[in-house]
């Protein structure tokens, strides 16, 4: 009988319209863009505005549909939705519910995985787990975060980070040798002093002193995560590395978690990775935690050709972390042509035009 794996054969994207640039940041919270690119490395991000959409499940539906349109798979023979995500729209229902609905997924089931920014790292894994049993064909898998729904505009050392974004993948059934390889996950529960959002769990519910203390957004000590991450991923990434004989040689990409650009480098630099050979967008998407690494995907999808060598990297609360090694099995730039015009700008613009204007944005 033959090994059968799961490859990634589509991803999509979405971002809000609304763009929050550094200028624009300093008339909010005492900080400047000179500050905000030293420390952090972003430059703007994409905003989701009430008018325009409302929650996680508005930019994974956008997404989702992209995907299909795409890749013309019929919506009914998907078998399974995966939501990693830590702002889903409700408690419950699921996000991945209501992705389903939206998206006429009739025979699919789904659920919402937290794993806070490692979410679509562990998801990847969970996907390629439930095809390699044999009884389901075809996953799409979820990554995003409605980030702006709890971050403190008041915290000059926060607030710069995150912005809004989600992105998808289709896994599906191959016999061939590509597709996710190998990975390495751990969580070790040290870091709930160090990165949390206090209240609006069972541990502490929601009252009017909790709302009123900000006590219902990202808390995070940044050097304690900065410390962790760095030495984490890097340790991760090297382990997945050294055990598949991977090297500068035949790695065509490292996609590291958008957190911070001097984490990204510095554990690119640790396995002698050039930085020509990461994947990087948190200039202009900053950090969409569950959203970061297919958002990636999306980006670079135009450079990615079947046969890549792809490491992926994350570290999120709790802690979380891990790395994960996979073949590409498709030409991006093929399918990428493909994309429906009307998701970028409602229409206006080509994806080639966007991409100049976010490049001219970034100078």
């Amino acid at each position: 009988m033959e090994k059968i794996n799961a490859v990634i054969t589509g991803v999509g994207g979405y971002v809000p319209d609304y763009i929050l640039d550094n200028e624009e940041m300093s008339t909010i919270v005492d900080t400047s863009d000179e500050w905000i690119m030293e420390r952090i490395g972003v430059k703007t991000r994409h905003i989701l505005k009430p008018e325009q959409g409302s929650g996680t499940s508005y930019m994974m539906i956008r997404a989702v549909q992209q995907l299909l349109r795409k890749t013309g798979v019929d919506p009914q023979s998907v078998d399974l939705v995966l939501c990693a995500t830590t702002t889903p729209d409700y408690h419950f229902p699921s996000t991945a519910s209501l992705v389903i609905g939206a998206c006429g997924m009739k025979n699919a089931f789904g659920f919402d995985m937290e794993a806070a920014c490692a979410g679509f790292l562990y998801g990847l894994e969970a996907a390629a787990s439930y095809i390699r049993g044999g009884r389901y064909k075809r996953v799409i898998l979820c990554g995003g975060d409605h980030m702006s729904s709890m971050t403190n505009y008041t915290d000059r050392n926060s607030c710069p980070i995150f912005g809004d974004g989600a992105a998808c993948v289709m896994l599906e059934a191959t016999t061939e040798e590509v597709g996710l390889m190998d990975g390495y996950y751990r969580t070790d529960g040290k870091g709930l002093d160090n990165l949390r959002m206090t209240a609006g769990g069972s541990a502490k519910m929601p009252t009017h002193e909790t709302v009123d203390n900000n006590e219902h957004t990202v808390y995070q000590e940044g050097r304690a995560v900065y410390k962790h991450a760095v030495l984490d991923m890097s340790s991760a990434v090297k382990i997945i590395a050294e055990r598949n004989g991977l090297t500068a040689d035949n790695i065509a990409w490292v996609v590291p978690h958008q957190a911070n650009i001097n984490i990204e480098i510095s554990v690119a630099g640790r396995i002698g990775i050039p930085e020509s050979q990461v994947m990087i967008n948190i200039d202009h998407m900053a950090n969409t935690s569950g959203g970061t690494l297919p958002l990636c995907l999306w980006e670079y999808e135009p450079r990615l050709k079947k046969g890549d060598k792809i490491l992926f990297t994350a570290f999120g609360a709790g802690f979380t972390w891990g790395a994960s090694y996979l073949i590409w099995g498709y030409d991006g730039a093929e399918q990428a042509a493909k994309e429906p015009a009307e998701f970028y700008k409602e229409g206006t613009i080509t994806r080639e035009e966007w991409y100049a204007k976010r490049a001219a944005a970034r100078q």
